[in-house]
């Protein structure tokens, strides 16, 4: 197995935006946009933007947004992506180590999709932190991985994936204050790098924010 050796987070995530012309696919992810189609647009915290795909999708809907990622270069795609899309009056971009520092303010939506990584993150801090930043009648949208894809043999690297109760239980969210709406395994397509075609599982939790 072969394993990434610990390195500053800032380091590793500008080292591979920097190191390819685009990392993610540029739509924006369908499960963000399942959950989010029916919600009255207000205001969204966007975690992990990355190169701005949900953000600015977030914003043509009507949402005013707030993207946070560890990489400048990121951030400065997102933005020229937000442009070009006409909507980056719509959109603020801020840079955050999350797990360091976070963004202030509350939001009728906070997204977080698929906030794992590599190199070390606080991830139940990073969540615990995205529940305090939900609004009164908002809501907070965690996706992550649920395992490696069907054609993975050989794990890359370590990792602990995150359960549907796991994640609740780091939470803490206190009781008669939230309501948790879905919390679901969702099968999806994967293809390899080499284009062998397969399936992964992602968890998705939608929880509602009832009281202050």
């Amino acid at each position: 197995m072969t394993h990434i050796h610990p390195t500053e987070a800032a380091e590793f995530w500008e080292a591979r935006y920097q190191g390819n012309d685009r990392v993610w696919s540029g739509r924006p992810n369908p499960l963000l946009v399942r959950e989010v189609a029916g919600l009255a647009p207000g205001t969204a915290l966007d975690l992990g933007c990355g190169e701005g795909a949900d953000a600015v999708w977030l914003a043509s809907s009507g949402w005013r947004v707030t993207g946070a990622d560890i990489s400048p270069t990121a951030l400065e795609r997102a933005a020229g992506h937000a442009a070009e899309a006409g909507v980056g009056d719509q959109v603020r971009w801020e840079r955050h180590e999350l797990g360091v520092t976070f963004p202030e303010g509350s939001f009728d939506l906070v997204s977080a999709q698929f906030l794992q990584s590599p190199v070390h993150m606080d991830q139940d801090g990073v969540l615990r932190r995205a529940a305090a930043a939900v609004a009164p009648g908002g809501t907070l949208l965690i996706v992550m991985h649920a395992g490696w894809p069907s054609w993975q043999d050989e794990p890359p690297f370590d990792v602990e994936f995150p359960t549907p109760t796991g994640v609740l239980a780091a939470l803490a969210l206190p009781e008669g204050e939230w309501s948790v709406e879905t919390v679901e395994a969702v099968r999806k397509p994967s293809v390899s790098p080499e284009g062998i075609e397969g399936f992964r599982y992602d968890n998705l939790w939608r929880i509602r924010r009832t009281g202050h």
